[in-house]
């Protein structure tokens, strides 16, 4: 029997079914322990010092109590430190990204993807280079600055060499003043070898989701293929970190397994990687299975709740404080608006889930990989923000300042991040405003940057970030960031 062990490199001994399921039973034997419950908050909640903001974070341990406990005022409590914590950290601002599909080509049988191999009414389709660069340039047309690049798992038709390819077109095209200035990456599992050449073609984040941490589960959800590898799949983040790539995102999709057991394990995750790397996770999402093509979400009997899934982005906030949290256009409005004042960092906007789908007028469904919930248009996402008290961040200095990694999990955990993510991300929305918004969108925009400008606590930096906005609003310039 495998021993728990969060320093380990395998699999079965850093997320260890037998520490879970000891933790599940500590989490409900405790979830009413008053005393108990009030010491995890304390810990968990954010305090002030002379340079910032520090906050702890907590154990998988503790983090399932908090899961665990169903005292309605606690759980307010776990809420309004939730909030805390995600406006000390993060302060108001929200990063807005939009995936870009690449290839639905795919050799696995994941039974909740409709990629999955045996799929044979969905049209397969890979993007050309040239058809790259068009989804890039309308893109840009909306106002993104960051991608995240989705492929299906295909040696012949999705080989590491076209993904690179892909990488090196996004980042050459400069259409009017769009340019994208980072590139995510969200493709399966690979080899120490290829994380290194993902690395130095530029990427930001490399995300791969776990699906499930139960293993046996996990067997059953992907029948045939690579991904069939548990331990393969699940050690990916050490080999990508052994590639030279500092930052990386995990997820598990919420639906396919019990809920708490899911959340053990991302918390084990992130505390292994913080143990061997020094550095946890640079994102979490927290994604819920969705309808698609040949994927009926009521087959799977652990669907949760939106009150369970506020909890646990909520927790899982409280126990990772310094991660980036992104929830996509899977979950509607409102339940985007609910999640965004308890912790989730990062949104996409006007999302197509269907290889070349941004260069089509309508939205096309044949190649969707799940059904978006929320079809507004980026313009309307970032207007919705606004009104809401969130600065829409097209930000993406930090990743090329070369603060990520350990430099950025410094900043961050000192709170010291807000200092230049704050006026980066009113320079960015200016930009925004200035290229792309609709008028009334302009004109939220700039109130919402005056109001804002006054909060920078630096004269010198308050200063610059004025002169820079004003700038990009009367000479063209673009790209200040400090």
């Amino acid at each position: 029997m495998a021993i728990y062990d969060p320093k380990s490199l395998k699999a079965e001994e850093f997320i260890n079914d037998g520490e879970i399921r000891a933790t599940l039973e500590y989490a409900e034997a405790n979830k009413n322990n008053v005393e108990l419950i009030d010491a995890i908050l304390e810990k968990a909640r954010p305090k002030k010092t002379e340079t910032g903001c520090v906050c702890s974070g907590l154990t998988h341990r503790e983090a399932s109590v908090l899961l665990a406990c169903d005292i309605p005022e606690k759980v307010e409590e776990i809420y309004k430190i939730a909030e805390e914590i995600k406006l000390a950290f993060y302060g108001n601002r929200i990063v807005i990204f939009a995936p870009l599909y690449l290839s639905n080509y795919c050799v696995n049988g994941c039974v909740y993807c409709p990629y999955h191999a045996k799929n044979k009414r969905i049209p397969r389709k890979k993007l050309t280079q040239e058809e790259v660069k068009a989804e890039v340039i309308a893109l840009q047309d909306m106002g993104h600055k960051r991608l995240a690049i989705e492929a299906g798992e295909d040696p012949v038709n999705n080989p590491i060499e076209y993904i690179l390819d892909c990488i090196k077109t996004i980042y050459s095209v400069n259409h009017k003043n769009g340019a994208i200035r980072r590139v995510n990456v969200n493709i399966a599992a690979t080899t120490v070898e290829n994380y290194r050449k993902l690395k130095e073609a530029g990427i930001g984040t490399y995300i791969l989701f776990q699906e499930t941490y139960h293993k046996e589960s996990y067997l059953k959800l992907h029948p045939t293929g690579p991904k069939h590898d548990y331990d393969y799949h699940t050690e990916a983040m050490d080999r990508a970190m052994q590639g030279g790539i500092d930052d990386v995102g995990l997820g598990v999709l919420f639906g396919l397994e019990l809920y708490k057991y899911e959340f053990a394990g991302l918390i084990m995750h992130a505390e292994h990687l913080e143990a061997v790397h020094g550095v946890g996770p640079h994102t979490i999402s927290v994604p819920r299975i969705k309808r698609a093509d040949d994927i009926d979400p009521t087959a799977f009997d652990n669907s949760i709740s939106d009150e369970i899934f506020a909890k646990i982005t909520a927790c899982i906030r409280l126990a990772v404080p310094y991660t980036g949290m992104i929830i996509s256009t899977r979950e509607t409005e409102e339940v985007r608006s609910k999640l965004l004042r308890l912790g989730i960092s990062q949104v996409s906007g006007g999302s197509r889930t269907s290889v070349g789908g941004y260069t089509q007028q309508e939205r096309p469904h044949d190649t969707e990989q799940f059904d978006v919930s929320d079809q507004r248009t980026l313009d309307e996402v970032v207007h919705w923000l606004m009104k809401n008290g969130h600065i829409p961040s097209f930000c993406t200095a930090c990743y090329r300042e070369g603060r990520t990694g350990d430099r950025f999990m410094s900043l961050c955990k000192s709170g010291q991040i807000l200092n230049c993510c704050h006026p980066n991300a009113l320079m960015t929305l200016s930009e925004y405003l200035v290229d792309y918004a609709s008028a009334e969108t302009k004109e939220t925009g700039f109130k919402m940057i005056k109001d804002e400008l006054l909060r920078i606590p630096k004269d010198k930096v308050r200063a610059i970030a004025e002169q820079n906005i004003d700038d990009i609003k009367n000479s063209n310039r673009r790209d200040f960031r400090f």
